[in-house]
């Protein structure tokens, strides 16, 4: 068995479970009789300039290996991640979704309605090499329905380790400890925490990467809290991942224009030492590669601190999927691409693309050893099973307005308890919504 199996069966040990049982619905479509290629348009939509990449890649290396389907990306869609996720439910609904898409693993996936609106691909063969942590969070009760395009990786803190070298500090293991690092980061004349709210979606790093710290307290935390037992702004440990953003405006420790600035203005910050941290999910990494590649072994990874050294773990993030329309007129052809990506020559692909990320989830797939420094970081966290799945991939449960809720906290509008309380009600609504017993 592979290292990245070994790690990855400590994410499935980490508690991850289909969460949400919806009632079934009927894939169908027929594959074209008609000569030459068949063309599979794949809408890939998210503006991420890796995920196109991603994209792109795989269907030239699939492309490339055979000759009777054509997959064409379709990088086109809104780069507002609420405009595309109600793009994407409006094409599903109206039955206008092109062959295949990319799309998000885990909750927000259950608001698509799997069930009746996309391609089930539990009896293919090539699910079975799959991992099990992976299955889960692109299952319902009654379908499979999407394969890994990139890896797991970590979410947590990028930081500048020259200027961690130059100013004699250490990698924090606690939460008082990362703000003691940033006062001596922010005293010396840099930004100590670079935030980046022109993308509002990256405000929710902190809160959402801070679950571990959750889980560590309660390892049934999520399994409550699907059940609308426990909350945020009730627990004391969870209350946290949101009075985290407080502390972070409180302490005057960001950029002047962080409410403007976007995701690559962070990333250059923290590869070029401007700024000493950066919250971010890890396959962000691939952008640093691309853009800073002098940079990149200056910028490393610690996950977000808790209030215990001994207990110091990482938030893991599941990557998105490759899904398909129950109504595709080619489902042959897509479960063929589909078993393209979820192979060892997908993976292949996907590496040649954008470099070691993180963990693949394929059998038969496996880290280069040159992995960068942020993979690298994250070695310790798998090896110690100081880890836990994102709360996403625990639990249907997530409210849609997280990132407008973090920004108003992070810019000083509100204070992390009253943020807590507004998302504590946009999460029962959405629980509501689905029709979760006990909400």
């Amino acid at each position: 068995m592979s290292e990245v199996s070994r790690r990855s069966r400590a994410l499935a040990a980490a508690g991850v479970i289909a969460a949400v049982t919806l009632v079934a619905g009927c894939s169908g479509g027929g594959s074209s009789d008609s000569e030459g290629p068949v063309t599979l348009e794949w809408f890939q939509g998210s503006g991420v300039e890796t995920n196109i990449a991603t994209a792109e890649a795989l269907a030239d290396a699939f492309n490339a290996s055979q000759s009777d389907v054509v997959v064409e990306v379709d990088a086109s869609g809104p780069s507002d991640s609420a405009a595309l996720d109600n793009l994407m439910k409006t094409r599903l609904a109206t039955n206008e979704m092109p062959d295949m898409f990319w799309y998000n693993s885990g909750s927000l996936l259950q608001a698509l309605n799997p069930d009746q609106t996309m391609l089930n691909i539990a009896d293919e063969d090539f699910v079975a090499g799959l991992d099990d942590a992976w299955v889960a969070a692109v299952s319902t009760a009654d379908g499979v329905f999407g394969v890994p395009v990139q890896t797991a990786g970590g979410g947590g803190i990028f930081y500048n380790i020259p200027l961690y070298e130059e100013l004699g500090l250490e990698v924090p293991t606690t939460w008082d400890e990362f703000l003691a690092n940033s006062d001596a980061i922010k005293a010396s004349g840099h930004t100590a925490v670079q935030q980046t709210y022109g993308d509002a979606w990256t405000s929710q790093i902190i809160t959402l990467a801070d679950f571990y710290n959750i889980w560590a307290s309660d390892n049934e935390w999520a399994e409550q809290y699907t059940a609308n037992e426990v909350n945020f702004a009730d627990d004391p440990v969870a209350l946290q991942s949101f009075t985290k953003l407080q502390d972070i405006y409180e302490g005057g420790y960001m950029n002047e224009d962080f409410a403007s600035a976007l995701l690559n203005d962070g990333l250059e910050a923290v590869a070029t030492g401007t700024a000493g941290h950066y919250p971010m999910l890890g396959f962000a990494q691939a952008t640093i590669a691309t853009n800073w590649p002098e940079h990149l072994e200056d910028v490393g990874f610690f996950g977000i601190p808790g209030d215990s050294a001994e207990d110091a773990g990482m938030t893991v993030w599941m990557p998105p999927a490759l899904y398909a329309p129950a109504n595709t007129e080619h489902p042959d052809e897509v479960k063929q691409f589909m078993a393209f990506v979820a192979s060892p020559e997908g993976c292949d692909a996907v590496t040649e693309a954008l470099g070691a990320t993180g963990a693949y989830l394929v059998e038969g797939c496996s880290v280069p050893e040159d992995a960068p420094r942020i993979v690298a970081d994250w070695a310790p966290y798998f090896d110690n099973a100081k880890i836990a799945p994102a709360l996403e991939f625990l639990s249907p449960v997530k409210g849609p307005n997280l990132m407008q809720i973090d920004v108003e906290i992070g810019t000083g509008v509100r204070d992390g308890k009253s943020g807590a309380e507004l998302y504590d009600a946009d999460a029962t609504k959405q629980a509501q919504q689905l029709g979760l017993p006990g909400w």
